[in-house]
């Protein structure tokens, strides 16, 4: 799919009439994801020298949403007042699995029917899943949730790339992405000369494109300076559930075994054996943290070939037994109302009348995200 096959509002052809958009603000939405959309509209307007785009914020009754680094955010409208929109944008961040009601399906469904261009960005691709409109539309997504969100909904056709444009579902995985999709889109509606002017107010020096991949961090970290690492840890990634040996591995890179253990020790400081492990265990928290999958199931799925083999790995390397991982998610849930929680993560107000900042109620969040604590820092 292309972006010259993206179906145009009805609004396109009418140079007076502005196109409408509405992002969804689910609750612990990123920040920078939703900046990252809705600037390139606003330089857009700025250098045509009239309104190309409008959009408004929207929440699921209207009430402040909190970001996901603790900042209240104050929409303009409800998501069921009397808009007129052309594209309906859902704004996702830490565990969209949490912050998606029956009423945020429900719109998103009406809104369908209504024939709306229909975006996400971050993690909001879950609550467009989870609807059931994203069914045979290829789909990007954050890569922390690649994994969750096709154990959910398997009819979703996943890419790894930074955003995705199919026919009227446009996607973008987070972070920046937003910037570029948005960039393509204006492109394709008002000429590329426009989206360049944006990049150049931006000090942006390369709109990357449809093709461009999430770079994943062990990517982010070797470049491309070993490729037979990163071809053997892709070969682990892919094989999860049914493990390889590492002779196996080896040989379909065309190294010794002995070689392969050197990379590992060189470059990622463990042996093959262990990386392995510790990739079969971060898999397990993603899905114990975001899917309802039974700790015996989630066991299978990542290799194990016994529930109490995992629950022993799984306390060695992470400190906690999979079921108390799992009773996290809910007790975080309620972390507002519950000063034991801030204590208990070393995030408690200086005083009993002091309200918690929002750097530190963010920290208490991601608490409960897969990914922390997981770089150690050198000190």
């Amino acid at each position: 799919m292309t972006i010259d096959q993206v179906k145009k509002p009805t609004t396109v052809g009418h140079p007076n009439v502005p196109q409408t958009l509405g992002f969804l603000l689910l609750d612990n939405f990123t920040l920078i994801s939703l900046a990252s959309a809705i600037e390139p509209l606003r330089m857009a307007n700025q250098l045509a020298g009239r309104e190309l785009y409008r959009w408004y914020t929207l929440t699921q009754d209207g009430s402040p949403v909190r970001a996901s680094d603790g900042l209240h955010v104050t929409p303009d409208a409800s998501m069921h007042a009397p808009l007129t929109l052309d594209w309906v944008v859902v704004c996702g961040g830490v565990a969209p699995q949490h912050s998606v009601s029956r009423d945020h399906l429900h719109w998103l469904q009406a809104q369908s029917r209504q024939l709306r261009r229909l975006g996400a960005i971050c993690t909001g691709s879950w609550a467009l899943g989870q609807a059931g409109l994203l069914d045979h539309y290829e789909t990007s997504i954050h890569w922390e949730c690649l994994a969750s969100i096709q154990e959910a909904f398997p009819k979703i056709v996943l890419t790894t790339r930074l955003f995705s444009i199919d026919r009227d579902r446009f996607t973008a995985s987070g972070g920046t992405a937003p910037l570029d999709m948005m960039l393509n889109l204006i492109a394709h509606d008002h000429g590329k000369e426009l989206s360049a002017g944006i990049s150049e107010m931006f000090i942006y020096e390369r709109m990357r494109n449809e093709q461009d991949q999430q770079r994943v961090p062990l990517k982010h970290v070797l470049g491309t300076t070993q490729p037979k690492l990163l071809e053997i840890v892709a070969l682990m990634e892919s094989n999860l559930e049914e493990p390889l040996e590492l002779d196996e591995l080896a040989s379909y890179v065309d190294v010794s075994r002995r070689q392969l253990e050197r990379l590992f020790q060189r470059y990622l400081h463990c042996s093959p054996s262990r990386y392995y492990l510790k990739l079969r265990l971060v898999r397990a928290r993603q899905l114990l943290k975001q899917t309802p999958l039974s700790i015996i199931e989630i066991a299978s799925v990542c290799g194990f070939v016994s529930t109490p083999h995992f629950s022993k790995c799984y306390r060695e390397c992470f400190g906690i037994p999979p079921r108390d991982e799992r009773l996290g998610i809910h007790t975080r849930q309620k972390y507002e109302k519950s000063p034991p929680l801030l204590k208990r993560w070393g995030v408690e107000p200086a005083t009993s009348s002091e309200p918690a900042s929002s750097a530190l109620l963010a920290l208490a969040y991601a608490q409960g995200e897969p990914t922390f604590a997981s770089v150690p820092l050198v000190t």
